[in-house]
């Protein structure tokens, strides 16, 4: 996956909270019967967006077969791998083998551990190469080491988004927004983050936890992950919101029903 520099698990989940915390209008009436209905955390719902993540980061719709990818994508940020694009240049790589080493110690990567802290922040490979990426394929073929990514994923990127995007009144396409931005642009400090995204969007518009139009809103929102995206190179193919989310907000799907259409990189996809 091609995505920045991102904060570790344990900044980013101070940094959401304090966000969170001062999200406006939170508890107003129409914040909370939005938040009461179907969001991107229904397990179908939910489905859907792994496949439209996978549909972007890796061409397939088959996000389970994930588990086990890795390579260096040229991108500066080591290498990536997983369900979710976890980089050992960035630090949610780190975090994820910490997690799965308290979990099931003596594990095939735990003796990566002083490796990946040593090269979080660069490109390096070094003490990785040769035997990281065959290490972790295996690690891949362990129930525990799945398991660890889909918290990870949830824990850093899929929970925060989905709350955030609640507590602005969105409704499912918007939850999803958010999660894709996070996904690509993390949320650290940088003008390109996911809070820096949705601060550009809010000067234009106003979430329907603030009395706004949530298509308006969400047109502003995707405006700015383009401004975005077109600040780096890697990113600069903006496919996945011209010709996937911003034809689900053209529809009026808000709820991302199915049957779903879309395209990335010129390839088709559908969800019946």
């Amino acid at each position: 996956m091609k995505h920045p520099a991102r904060t570790s698990r344990r900044t980013l989940l101070t940094l959401i909270g304090a966000s969170l915390a001062s999200a406006p209008l939170l508890n107003s009436p129409r914040a909370t019967a939005l938040c009461a209905a179907v969001g991107l955390d229904d397990p179908a719902k939910k489905e859907i967006a792994m496949q439209l993540v996978s549909s972007a980061e890796n061409s397939s719709l088959d996000w389970k077969a994930q588990y086990k990818y890795i390579e260096d994508i040229g991108d500066g940020r080591g290498y990536t791998a997983g369900i979710i694009g976890f980089c050992s240049g960035t630090g949610d790589m780190l975090d994820l083998v910490e997690l799965y080493t308290d979990r099931k110690p003596g594990n095939v990567l735990a003796r990566y551990l002083p490796a990946l802290r040593q090269v979080d922040g660069s490109d390096s490979h070094a003490g990785l190469d040769p035997n990281f990426p065959g290490d972790w394929r295996r690690a891949a073929q362990d129930a525990e080491f799945r398991r660890a990514q889909d918290d990870e994923r949830d824990r850093v990127y899929f929970n925060p988004a989905v709350r955030q995007g609640k507590a602005d009144g969105l409704r499912v396409l918007g939850q999803f927004a958010y999660y894709d931005a996070i996904v690509m642009h993390g949320d650290g400090g940088d003008p390109t983050s996911f809070r820096n995204i949705r601060r550009r969007a809010l000067n234009r518009a106003r979430p329907p936890a603030q009395g706004g139009d949530e298509v308006t809103y969400l047109d502003a929102f995707l405006d700015a992950r383009v401004w975005a995206m077109k600040q780096e190179e890697a990113h600069s193919d903006t496919s996945r919101v011209d010709t996937a989310q911003r034809v689900f907000l053209r529809k009026g799907n808000l709820d991302l029903n199915p049957p779903l259409d879309w395209k990335v990189y010129g390839d088709s996809y559908h969800i019946g």
